[in-house]
């Protein structure tokens, strides 16, 4: 889970993400490894990929039960100066 999480925020210079931890910014997805498949294409890029369950951006629910719920807490983080 590291690699996947606290080690690209480190690198990338991201304070207080990465980790479940008070305090710090969480993005959560929860999905079923038996049917998690990508179904965008580059004809139709935003499609949603099938077996996503749950995406929480900052503690909110954005998709619940595979439907996005119409919140949009995320931002666009820039890298740290340094």
């Amino acid at each position: 889970m590291r690699r996947l999480s606290a080690f690209p925020a480190d690198n990338l210079g991201l304070a207080q993400r990465g980790r479940l931890a008070p305090g710090y910014f969480a993005d959560v997805v929860a999905f079923d490894p038996l049917t998690i498949r990508d179904n965008a294409t580059y004809e139709q890029p935003h499609q949603y990929a099938t077996g996503m369950q749950y995406v929480l951006v900052n503690g909110v629910t954005v998709l619940q039960r595979g439907e996005h719920t119409g919140a949009t807490p995320g931002r666009v983080l820039a890298r740290a100066k340094g």
